[in-house]
C-alpha cells in the first residue's frame, strides 16, 4: 500500500496538553497560561479557553474541556484559534461516545478550517470515532470532495491515484477530445444526411452521409462509455488507497508491550491479518508454530483479529505513546525525524515477535468488513489477508492460510526479492 503524504498538516490533538499549541499552517506559538492554574477565571481569549480545555481533557475532565472548546467558539475566535477548538471539541465527543456531534464538528474543521483528513486517520483520541458508522460516512464524503468535508482529501487521493495508474489522466483527456471531435463530426453529418434525404442536384449520397453519421455516433458512444469506466476504476483505486491508508494507521501491540501503528512495521515485517473465530484462529496459530522458524525468516508477523460476539462490549485499551501527525517544519527538524524513524525501525526490529495484539478491536473489524465489502465477500466470514513489506496488500482469501504455501510464496527478508519489495 501507498503512504499518503499530506503536507502542511499540524498537530491538533487532544491528548496530554502541549507545553505550546501550534495553530494552523502558520503554526503560531501560543503559550498555555490559562492551564496553569487551571481556573477560568484566566479565561479572557479564545486562545485562554482553547488552552484550558487542552488542559483539562488532559486531566480527564472531557465534559469541563468541552465546555471551554464551545467557549472559545463563541468568543468570536481568529481562524487559528477556530481551527483548534473545532477539532479538539470533536476529540471530545469522540471521547463521550457521541460520534454524530463529532462528525459535525469534524466536517467544520475539513470544510471551513483546512484540517487534514490525515490528522483525523492519525490521532489516538479519535479511535472510538474512527470505529463508528459516522466515521465512515465521513470518509466516503472526504473521499468524494464533498461540499461537507472540503476537496482536499480527495485532491491528495487523485495525487497518489495519477502515481500509480500514470496514464489514466492522458487515456481520459484522449476520451474527451475524441468524444468533442465526433460531436462536431455529427453536428455537420445531421445536416448533410437531411439534404441527401430531401435530393437534388448537389445533394450527397443517402448512404454515404449515414454511414458517416453511424460512425461519428459510434465513436461518441465508445468514447463515454471508455471514459465513464476509467472513472470508475479511479474511484475503485481511490477507495483501495483510502483503505490501504486506514490498514496503515491500525495500532497493534508487539510481543514486548510497546504499541505501534501498522505503518511503522512496513519494511521489516510482512504483517499476517487472521479474521475468524477464536477457535479457527486458535487452530491456525496452533498451524503456524510448526513453520514458526521459516515464517520468521520471511518476516512474517501474525495479526489475530477474533469476531466479537454482538452482545459483547469491547474492553477499552490504553493506546501508549500518541503519534503526532506529520507538520511541516525546517530542514532540521526533518532531518531529526528521519533519524527518529530510523532509531524506531532499529527498536521494533529487535522487539517484534510472531504474534500482534491489536488495540483497537473495532476499528480493525470496520476495516476488515469494508475490505470484505469490496472483495464481495460476505461480512464475517473467516478471511486471511497477507500484506508486502512496502504494506500494500499482497494476497488474501477465504478461511485460514495454508502455511507451508506460504512459506514457499515468500522470500526471505535479505533476498533480493525482498529488497525490491521495499
Amino acid at each position: 500500500m501507498d503512504v499518503l503524504c499530506f503536507s502542511g498538516c499540524v498537530s491538533l490533538r487532544c491528548g496530554a496538553a502541549p507545553r505550546r499549541l501550534a495553530f494552523g499552517r502558520a503554526k503560531i506559538a501560543i503559550r498555555v497560561r490559562a492551564a496553569k492554574d487551571g481556573s477560568e477565571s484566566q479565561v479572557k481569549t479564545a486562545t485562554d479557553a482553547v488552552n484550558l480545555g487542552l488542559s483539562l481533557f488532559s486531566k480527564g475532565r472531557v465534559k469541563d474541556a468541552l465546555h471551554q472548546f464551545d467557549t472559545a467558539l463563541a468568543m468570536n475566535p481568529n481562524f487559528d484559534e477556530a481551527q483548534a477548538a473545532y477539532y479538539n471539541k470533536a476529540c471530545c465527543h469522540a471521547s463521550r461516545e457521541e460520534p454524530a456531534k463529532a462528525a459535525q464538528a469534524l466536517q467544520t474543521a475539513l470544510r471551513d478550517y483546512n484540517v487534514k483528513f490525515h490528522v483525523i486517520l492519525n490521532d489516538p483520541d479519535l479511535a472510538p470515532f474512527r470505529a463508528s458508522p459516522e466515521f465512515k460516512a465521513l470518509q466516503d464524503e472526504a473521499r468524494k470532495g464533498g461540499e461537507d468535508t472540503g476537496s482536499s482529501f480527495r485532491r491528495d487521493l487523485k495525487l497518489i491515484s495519477e502515481v500509480q495508474a500514470p496514464f489514466r489522466g492522458v487515456r481520459k483527456f484522449f476520451y474527451v477530445a475524441f468524444t468533442i471531435a465526433a460531436g462536431i463530426a455529427t453536428f455537420i453529418t445531421v445536416p448533410r444526411l437531411i439534404r441527401a434525404l430531401q435530393g437534388g442536384e448537389d445533394a450527397p449520397s443517402v448512404t454515404e452521409t449515414a454511414q458517416n453519421l453511424a460512425i461519428d455516433l459510434a465513436g461518441i458512444v465508445a468514447f463515454v462509455s471508455l471514459f465513464i469506466w476509467d472513472s470508475k476504476k479511479e474511484e475503485t483505486q481511490m477507495s483501495q488507497i483510502t483503505r490501504n491508508e486506514t490498514l496503515s494507521r491500525l495500532p497493534v501491540r508487539l510481543g514486548t508491550g510497546r504499541i505501534v501503528e501498522v505503518v511503522q512495521l512496513r519494511g521489516i515485517t510482512r504483517p499476517v491479518i487472521l479474521a475468524g473465530t477464536k477457535e479457527s484462529i486458535k487452530g491456525a496459530l496452533e498451524k503456524a508454530e510448526r513453520y514458526r522458524k521459516d515464517l520468521l525468516q520471511r518476516g512474517v508477523l501474525l495479526i489475530p483479529v477474533e469476531w466479537r460476539k454482538k452482545d459483547e462490549t469491547p474492553k477499552k485499551k490504553g493506546f501508549g505513546r500518541s503519534v503526532k501527525a506529520p507538520a511541516a517544519g525546517s530542514g532540521s527538524d526533518d532531518f531529526q525525524k528521519r533519524a527518529q524513524d530510523a532509531a524506531l525501525k532499529a527498536v521494533l526490529e529487535s522487539e517484534k515477535r510472531f504474534v500482534a495484539e491489536v488495540v483497537s478491536q473495532a476499528e480493525w473489524e470496520r476495516w476488515i468488513f469494508e475490505q470484505q465489502e469490496s472483495e464481495g465477500v460476505t461480512g464475517g466470514e473467516e478471511v486471511f489477508i497477507v500484506l508486502r513489506l512496502d504494506g500494500r496488500i499482497r494476497k488474501s482469501g477465504r478461511g485460514m492460510p495454508e502455511w507451508q504455501e506460504l512459506v514457499k510464496e515468500l522470500p526471505v527478508l535479505d533476498s533480493m526479492m525482498s529488497k525490491l519489495e521495499r
